[in-house]
Parts: C-alpha cells; structure tokens; sequence
C-alpha cells in the first residue's frame, strides 16, 4: 500500500456546527481539512495553501462566497480549484449568479452529506 499525499480541503462556512460536521465527516473520509468561517480568511488560505478543493457557503461575513468564487476563478493560479458552493440561497436567481461566477457544482442546505462525499469524489476524480 503506498502512502499518497492527502487531499486538501477548504471548508468555509460561518456556522461552527456545519464546519465540525463537514470537517469531521472528510476527515474520516481520509482528507485533510483546513477551514475558514469568513470570506476574507478562506480568500487568503486558498491563495496561501493551495487545496485540491472548497465547499463554499455563500453568505459569508466580510466577502460574500460569489466574491470569493469569482475571485479565485478569474485568478489564472487558482481557476483550476474545482469550488463546491454549499448554501441556503435556493432561488433560481442565485444558483444561476452561482454558475456564473464559475462554480463548479451548487448544493442547497439542507444537504446530505452522502451526496456531498460523492461531488467532492467527483470533482478530484477519485
């Protein structure tokens, strides 16, 4: 068995419990997990740590998520991070802003957290 690196994912959310539950729960999936609860931090660690992957709420303090998503895919050195927009905006009007600032998958909250393990497998193709 060869021990390959571990994949690295940004969790940001501002509600404590959905960063401890996600965390955990990728954790136990065999990832590693850094975590953020405003958009201005997960803005600086996604430039800073480079992760393979972001679940991103979108209501955040500081930067919004879609300010954040855009930032980061408008940046030629980060457009590659595959961003995961995890929120409670189900109107058509916000998935829609959501695929336009290049998000890669939208999941309204409530969530399952099954489902969110599969995207996430998804999108770093494993």
């Amino acid at each position: 068995m060869t021990d390959k690196p571990k994949k690295k994912i940004l969790v940001v959310d501002d509600e404590p419990d959905i960063v401890t539950g996600i965390s955990d729960r990728l954790a136990f999936e065999g990832y590693e997990v850094i975590t953020a609860n405003d958009g201005q931090t997960a803005l600086s660690i996604a430039r800073e740590k480079n992760p393979d992957l972001i679940v991103l709420d979108i209501m955040l303090p500081k930067i919004d998520g879609f300010k954040v998503c855009r930032l980061l895919k408008f940046d030629k050195k980060k457009k590659h991070i595959p961003i995961i927009m995890l929120t409670a905006k189900t109107q058509e009007t916000d998935i829609k802003t959501g695929k336009d600032m290049k998000a890669d998958e939208y999941i309204c909250k409530p969530f399952d957290q099954d489902e969110l393990i599969k995207s996430i497998k998804k999108h770093l193709k494993e």
